[in-house]
């Protein structure tokens, strides 16, 4: 079992390396190397969330062939994971056998405050009061100015997606992790049930936007509880757990 797992905006692939000691032995990572970040750090950045997808796709396609999968996204890589879906689907290939979308209201729900055009200083304030800011970066200035090109990227990507309603539902079960002390709103987590005509679930963790920093072995325990262990219910429901 591969499972893809896409980043928040800002991130790397390697915010998920972490997860490998806590994940069963037969569910093998494959964080996705995003452009702009990381190993990738030299090449462009996307101008939208398509060419991200598309980007995606070609770069995770050959696995899909001969191997079970399921994908994981936070933050803006829930949105990601989203339309990745439904761009696999359209290309005939293998689908996902779960989905964890985490972080992110469902994608009907749009954010209505714009950031990615504020200027620097403003935009650099309004990053820290998210939260989940790493301390080298806040102590950095010249650090920090680097990294703010990619994220006003990854954010104009979020804040000028389009979405678009589907003809079809996802079909395969979805989860949803969110953060007790996040800003998203209750009604704006549950409405991804919509989005399914499988099993959905929401889980609560403690932490704000980003507590998938300090929750890795609990989230891995979860992803091994439902891919490996297979502990989810079928048809429609809404199931909500804390850890």
């Amino acid at each position: 079992m591969l499972l893809f797992c896409l980043p928040y905006a800002g991130g790397s692939e390697a915010i998920y390396y972490k997860w490998s000691q806590y994940l069963n032995q037969s569910i093998k990572l494959c964080p996705v190397a995003l452009k702009g970040r990381g190993k990738r750090f030299n090449e462009p950045f996307y101008e939208c969330l398509e060419e991200a997808i598309e980007d995606i796709f070609v770069s995770i396609k050959g696995k899909l062939k001969e191997n079970e999968y399921a994908i994981f996204g936070h933050s803006m890589g829930s949105l990601l994971a989203y339309e990745l879906y439904y761009k696999i689907k359209r290309m005939g290939f293998r689908q996902p056998q779960h989905i964890f979308l985490s972080g992110h209201r469902s994608p009907d729900m749009k954010k209505k405050e714009i950031i990615y055009k504020l200027p620097n200083k403003q935009f650099k304030k309004k990053i820290i009061e998210l939260g989940g800011t790493p301390e080298e970066l806040l102590n950095n200035n010249e650090l920090f100015d680097v990294f703010i090109p990619v994220l006003k990227s990854d954010l104009k990507m979020v804040e000028t997606y389009e979405y678009k309603e589907k003809k079809e539902k996802i079909s395969c079960n979805i989860s949803i992790l969110n953060g007790v002390n996040d800003t998203i709103a209750l009604e704006n987590l549950t409405s991804w049930k919509n989005h399914t005509d499988k099993s959905f679930r929401l889980y609560h963790f403690d932490g704000n936007h980003f507590f998938i920093h300090h929750n890795a072995e609990k989230i891995a325990a979860l992803i091994n509880q439902t891919l490996v262990l297979g502990k989810e219910n079928e048809g429609q429901m809404l199931f909500t757990q804390s850890f």
